[in-house]
């Protein structure tokens, strides 16, 4: 019987030399494959390769691969690295938004006397500004001087450029700029950007100026972003000169230019000629679709935004986050809550539903059309409250008049650790306002004075003096307003519009006046006070007044309502008899009128604006905006199982028509709903939920 031979241990791998492994890490470092990677370097160790003299090497295979860790791994047990590796490890984390562990990189990297190089100057600033850290920054920036790579090279004072107007420090990112001899477009690039981000559009379109005095040719991203600056400031001339230089330099396709265009000729208030620029786009984008309905949401054409997101979607387009945040604004500027609710759900389809941003947009649109409620449900569904979605939903609460809930949440959040910001004080100061609560009024802004730095702004000093206007405390608000180093235009307008409440004419006159030396061109002040002299009767000074706004080329914004009925549209304007159904909807405002009559209803004539004998200025009242939608919507509503009307109007409602509807609402038994520019007020039974506090 043979004897059973003991089983041979397993041969190692073959020996492999210098120039295999060189050639097997460059083929995994081309493929981005980190398993055949580790397989290489488990060779490597297996057959006792010195794995560490090709370190580099195994490093840039690993990060091609994507694996960060795995190349720290071998990047630590390196006696000493090669520079390429560090400048390398360094841009991985950066790219993977590891700032922190690129910063911590770099200061090792310099405490171990190495010298970086240009290509570890240029990325390391991003990390710096991406962390906040101007001080580490600006040492890193004097390291790069005393190697001679600041003014000499381009790649590193562009990153200079971007890294100091991150911080609005514009004036070094211009002495860095100047100092560099050989500028190219990236360099020209990021002082653009850096000018635009930073408001100071005028001297982005004169270093683009400079760029081309220079015969350096732009790309698409120096043409988006000037565009941008031609955008901000309403420089058509500008704008239309880089249009003609955009088609001659071959960008004319180019989506980012493209998408830029159609934003400046929209903020120019030429709205058909962005529509032009986007329907030459052959692919639109997520970019340029979003862009769009943007334009038109900000060109007060909310339907043809809405239909154009529907067209996206028919076209196959992706929405992303902004998309539906911009489409859920077109949905809260006209109320539109079912729309709303359909984007909703397309988000939670999507993925979508967690952003901040719409969750924050769905927050405002619940809230504008009146939901106050989902809009709570929505905002309780984040795992941490953020400043975003906090801020829409007080306004929300302070717009449906519920300022006891817009303070508790408030008080809540900051027990939560949420720290307020200005826009935070800013509603929740007007949600007290709203409801007339004046002492948590003042509590909340006692806070900005221990808790909140700088302390109040002008914004905020505005909201006291409205709140203790309205309240009919003249002499503290005025005294409030002294307070303020520099009252801007709003704080006097502020002033102006509780006069009209109060009817202090001296005063309105004194604030008007105030608000005329800051800006001699403010058309609603002399709106203002030519309304605040039409209600104390003295006909003379309106004249004067209408005819100073007409000489001077003002127009009034007309006062709009509307009312959805079968999922359309229907809108008013004063006296309006263009709706098919007018002489029904007259009938019924005049049977309602002599209804509400009965109940007490008398024409507050101090509303009427110009200057009629008694039976015409009654007349005028009746036709109102507002009460036109009401009358529709009586009429639409009757027969059906509806028990309430909603109405919106971009005015706020005027204090007849408030007065009115109250008591329309006890005629029909309905709960009538009025959303205006302020608040919204519920009419129920004859009361209206502000209190007549509006």
């Amino acid at each position: 019987m043979p004897t059973s031979k003991a089983a041979s241990p397993p041969r190692p791998p073959p020996p492999a030399n210098s120039n295999f492994y060189i050639s097997l890490l460059n083929q995994c470092a081309a493929e981005k494959s980190l398993a055949q990677t580790r397989r290489v370097h488990l060779h490597m160790k297996q057959t006792g390769f010195p794995h560490l003299s090709l370190g580099n090497k195994l490093i840039a295979a690993y990060l091609s691969s994507g694996s960060v860790d795995d190349a720290r791994s071998v990047f630590d047990d390196m006696p000493q690295p090669h520079v390429v590796s560090w400048s390398s490890m360094i841009s991985s984390y950066i790219r993977q938004e590891r700032s922190q562990e690129a910063v911590a990189l770099y200061k090792r990297m310099i405490i171990e006397n190495l010298v970086p190089d240009e290509f570890t100057f240029s990325r390391i600033f991003r990390a710096f500004s991406d962390l906040r850290l101007f001080n580490g920054g600006r040492a890193a920036h004097g390291q790069s001087v005393v190697v001679g790579l600041q003014a000499e090279n381009v790649y590193v004072s562009s990153s200079l450029v971007d890294f100091y107007v991150q911080f609005g420090r514009l004036g070094e990112a211009r002495i860095i700029y100047d100092s560099v001899k050989a500028k190219d477009v990236v360099l020209s690039t990021a002082l653009i950007v850096g000018y635009t981000k930073n408001g100071e559009d005028r001297q982005a379109i004169e270093v683009f100026g400079e760029m081309l005095s220079s015969y350096i040719p732009a790309n698409d991203f120096t043409f988006a972003s000037v565009l941008i600056a031609c955008g901000n400031s309403e420089d058509l001339t500008s704008g239309r000169l880089i249009h003609g230089a955009i088609l001659k330099s071959g960008f004319g396709s180019w989506i980012a230019p493209q998408t830029s265009l159609l934003s400046m000729y929209s903020k120019c208030g030429l709205i058909e000629d962005s529509l032009k620029v986007f329907n030459g786009i052959v692919n639109p984008n997520t970019v340029a679709w979003t862009a769009i309905i943007g334009c038109l949401l900000h060109s007060h054409r909310e339907e043809e935004a809405l239909s154009m997101f529907r067209s996206m979607i028919l076209n196959s387009g992706a929405p992303n986050a902004f998309t539906l945040s911009t489409t859920l604004s077109v949905c809260s500027s006209l109320a539109l809550f079912e729309q709303g609710m359909l984007i909703h759900a397309y988000a939670l389809k999507s993925g979508l539903d967690a952003n901040r941003f719409v969750i924050s947009a769905l927050v405002d649109t619940y809230g504008k059309c009146g939901h106050v409620g989902m809009a709570r449900m929505v905002f309780d569904s984040l795992s941490a409250p953020d400043l975003i979605s906090l801020n829409s939903l007080i306004n929300c609460y302070g717009q449906s008049g519920n300022g006891e809930e817009a303070v508790r949440l408030f008080d809540m959040t900051r027990r939560l650790g949420v720290e307020p910001n200005d826009a935070t004080y800013v509603n929740v100061l007007a949600a007290c306002s709203n409801s007339g609560m004046l002492e948590e009024g003042r509590r909340v802004f006692s806070l900005m004075f221990t808790d909140h730095r700088p302390g109040p702004s002008n914004d905020h000093y505005a909201c006291m003096v409205g709140l203790l206007g309205r309240a009919g405390r003249l002499e503290e608000a005025e005294e409030m307003l002294s307070k303020v180093q520099k009252p801007d235009k709003v704080l006097w307008r502020t002033l102006l519009g509780v006069c009209k409440i109060h009817g202090k004419l001296d005063m309105a006159k004194w604030a008007a006046r105030k608000v005329l030396e800051l800006d001699p061109g403010d058309e609603g002040t002399y709106i203002l006070l030519s309304n605040i002299y039409a209600s104390l009767g003295q006909w003379k000074e309106v004249i004067n007044i209408k005819c100073l706004i007409r000489e001077m080329g003002f127009k009034k914004d007309p006062a709009v309502s509307w009312i959805y009925v079968n999922k359309e549209i229907h809108t008013f304007m004063a006296g309006d008899q263009s709706h098919p159904d007018g002489e029904l909807i007259y009938k019924e405002l005049e049977e309602l009128i002599e209804k509400t009559k009965g109940l007490g209803y008398v024409p507050d004539t101090s509303f009427v604006l110009q200057q009629m004998d008694e039976f015409e200025t009654e007349r005028s009242l009746f036709y109102h905006s507002e009460k036109l939608a009401v009358a529709f919507g009586v009429l639409s509503s009757r027969g059906t199982a509806c028990n309430s009307i909603t109405i919106f109007k971009n005015l706020r409602v005027c204090g007849d028509c408030h007065n009115w509807i109250k008591l329309v609402s006890k005629v029909i038994g309905k709960e009538i709903i009025a959303r205006d520019a302020k608040r919204f007020h519920n009419y129920r039974d004859g009361l209206c939920s502000c209190g007549d506090y509006w």
